[in-house]
């Protein structure tokens, strides 16, 4: 068995990229501006604005909103360059906004066309006069212009490139979209791509294109192909995904233009919760990698879980800050570093150039119980500092589920009955997975000034429990209709056997579907996706309508006659869907914080403060205390010494003193604002802006982006 193949640096690449002393020619990133996804190539959500500060942040009003053609989810971080703000709407059409008033320039894209994926926002280019907009719509990568919003007839085939050029042709029908922003290094941009997470995901090769052209320059196989660094890490002939596929980069990328430097993190292989298939540490999934931009090579790497069977990708872009450490002579010395956040709670951080951990990073023994067929990685990364952000599965006792419950005796019951040992594996009788499928840490990342080395992530407590069954077998579903059989392949997981969902974890019902859509609605559903939901884009016509058929409880004779031949790799087990696991009142059964604020200074590995985050209207009107809630989104901070985030179930906006914690100001918003804000000044006058667009967690949806300035 190979030892865990964690750090690697290939020394020839990272000598030319060190000794490389060329400037690169981009989009300064101006004080006034926040011209990139998250601030600035180096994802830190950091501003140098100062003219809201301490004293007068207490003044904020509302300066503009901008009401969108839709209303629903948004989780859009904008972009405002030269005045101009440019967003993405519920819908995923790009648009322009004055960025002092908020008056409509353009709006690109038929929201009838566009399908129902979420966006995180766009990628600005320019050279000279040429200035573009890079807006992914589904598996398509648009290049706009951002003067008219119209497509750039010269990139790729009239404006677009299809996003699985490059891609063996086992990608073609499968799904694929990109909902967060490319990353440009000179004339190139590195698209993240989200993929299906079961048995018949796409490869997740990393690519990048002309910017110019839409050509692919350079493919990175995040599963190996023979001769590759890492391909023994995976069966023999995975690079096929005859049994696998994914390991791709969803969360989307940093940048060290200076030195030419990619930092890339991805995802688990599929199938998330069962690697009979996929024996071995399965590199590239769960990696920090380091790659010259301009050609891809790897220069070093960093497995963050081995053999992941528990869908812990690495979910947002890691921060590039400059630590101070002690040196050699005892002296203090500067650092340039990578900090990757997780879900699991930690935060691992290394040497930006060697890829050399700036803490001691354990291997730890995990349990070899799993199930039939499943082998476990026998150890685990876990860093000594900083300490994890979030409270882990094992260590919960009976004391600690929550006193607010009026169930609490029946969920002890519970409690004792499921796995909950650090990286206990998957399991029949079900395993804690604390923190949750979304973290931890989340998309929205962490905030960081680049310079004194001081981190600021949001992070959620809520505990998921993680429940596989055995796998119908075809001779087992010959009495069910071919609708059904479809359904029970591809959406039982989620929306349970009699097609009631879960709404207190985010799966809506499907019963009576025909009486709140139309089965066009709920066709183009299946084949593009929807918020959480990847597309079935492999599903036949025949399929399909069956499919369509069954939900509708309309399900023809004649329809008998379909065959249904899934891309799936049969697998012997499946999970039982995304539980939480909740009280009676729908609220976390563990007890709180349920959600968390956390300043973490990365020079000593500790903590300067932790607060819970967010507020549970019932319990405060009981007079409880502050409880936390879950988040989504990430913060803002400003050389002002402020820190902006909304994110918050409860749905509201705040500002905090980034020193210590302390709040300074909040405001209720139209609708949750999922998303991480975007600061910036025009004439002379800074404004923070935030997407309001709800329906996550079961909050009130909504269609504005809400500007506040002082008076």
């Amino acid at each position: 068995m190979l030892k865990p193949l964690s750090i690697c640096i290939a020394a020839s690449a990272l000598f030319l990229v060190a000794t490389q002393q060329q400037k690169f020619e981009t989009k300064p990133a101006q004080s006034t501006e926040w011209p990139e996804y998250l601030g600035g190539p180096d994802r830190n959500h950091y501003s140098p604005l100062t003219q809201i500060n301490r004293q007068n942040v207490s003044k904020l009003k509302v300066a503009w909103t901008y009401a969108m053609p839709d209303s629903g989810q948004t989780q859009v971080n904008p972009i405002i360059v030269d005045g101009v703000l440019y967003g993405v709407t519920n819908m995923v059409q790009a648009f322009a906004l004055d960025a002092a008033t908020g008056k409509q320039i353009w709006i690109f894209g038929d929201k009838s066309k566009n399908g129902s994926n979420t966006s995180r926002g766009l990628t600005y280019w320019s050279d000279g006069e040429d200035k573009r907009i890079m807006h992914a719509m589904g598996p398509f990568l648009y290049a706009l212009d951002a003067k008219t919003g119209k497509p750039v007839e010269s990139f790729g085939d009239k404006g677009k490139i299809d996003l699985r050029a490059g891609l063996p042709d086992i990608a073609k029908d499968k799904y694929m979209v990109s909902n967060t922003p490319g990353t440009i290094f000179e004339d190139l941009i590195v698209m993240p791509v989200r993929l299906s997470e079961d048995s018949d995901a796409a490869p997740g090769d990393l690519r990048a294109f002309n910017v110019r052209t839409g050509k692919l320059v350079w493919t990175f196989h995040t599963i190996p192909y023979p001769g590759e660094f890492g391909y023994e890490t995976f069966p023999p002939d995975a690079y096929k995904n005859t049994f696998t596929g994914a390991a791709n980069n969803w969360a989307g990328t940093a940048i060290d233009r200076e030195r030419g430097i990619l930092y890339v993190p991805t995802g688990s292989a599929g199938y998330d919760f069962y690697g009979g298939k996929r024996k071995g540490a399965n590199l590239f999934a769960n990696c920090l990698i380091a790659l010259d931009a301009r050609t891809g090579k790897r220069l070093w790497h960093y497995q963050t879980m081995h053999h992941d069977i528990w869908d812990r990708d690495l979910p947002a872009p890691p921060n590039l800050i400059t630590v101070t450490k002690k040196g050699p002579d005892g002296q203090p010395m500067k650092i340039d570093a990578v900090a990757q956040v997780s879900k699991q709670g930690y935060v691992f951080i290394f040497d930006r150039v060697t890829g050399k951990p700036l803490f001691p990073i354990r291997e730890v023994t995990a349990p070899k119980d799993a199930l039939p067929g499943e082998f476990p990685w026998p150890t685990q990364p876990v860093p000594t500092k900083p300490a994890s952000y979030a409270r882990q599965a094992y260590t919960l006792t009976e004391k600690d589920i929550s006193p607010y419950a009026p169930d609490r005796d029946s969920l002890v019951i519970k409690f004792k009955s499921y796995k909950k040992a650090l990286f206990a594996a998957p399991s029949k009788e079900g395993t804690i997975i604390l923190p949750g499928f979304d973290g931890g840490a989340e998309w929205g990342g962490a905030a960081a000034d680049p310079e004194d080395g001081i981190m600021y992530v949001n992070s959620n407590e809520m505990a998921w429990i993680l429940t596989m069954k055995d796998t119908p077998k075809a001779s087992e579903m010959t009495n069910l209709s071919p609708g059904e059989k479809v359904y029970t392949t591809n959406c039982v997981t989620c929306h349970g056997p009699q097609r009631k969902g879960n709404a207190k974890s985010g799966y809506p019902s499907l019963v009576n579907i025909g009486a709140r859509r139309d089965r066009a609605f709920v066709s183009q559903i299946i084949t593009s996706g929807k918020g959480m939901m990847p597309g079935f884009t492999t599903l036949s016509a025949d399929e399909k309508q069956a499919l369509v058929a069954f939900l509708f409880d309309e399900e023809k004779v004649e329809a008998t006659s379909v065959t249904t031949a899934s891309n799936k790799v049969y697998l012997p087990y499946q999970s039982t869907g995304y539980n939480k696991f909740l009280d009676a009142n729908g609220l976390p059964a563990i007890s709180p914080p349920w959600g968390t604020l956390n300043a973490i200074n990365l020079n000593t590995g500790e903590f300067l403060w932790r607060i819970p985050f967010g507020e549970v209207e019932s319990l405060k009107k009981q007079g409880y205390p502050t409880t936390g809630t879950e988040n989504y989104g990430g913060p803002v901070v400003t050389a002002s010494g402020l820190l902006f985030i909304a994110a918050t179930k409860d749905g509201k906006f705040r500002v905090f003193d980034k020193k210590n914690g302390k709040l300074l100001w909040e405001t209720l918003l139209p609708a949750a604002g999922f998303a991480t804000p975007s600061t910036y000044a025009v004439n002379g006058r800074q404004f923070i802006v935030i997407a309001c667009g709800g329906t996550k967690l079961g909050t009130r949806k909504g269609n504005q982006y809400v500007a506040f300035a002082l008076e």
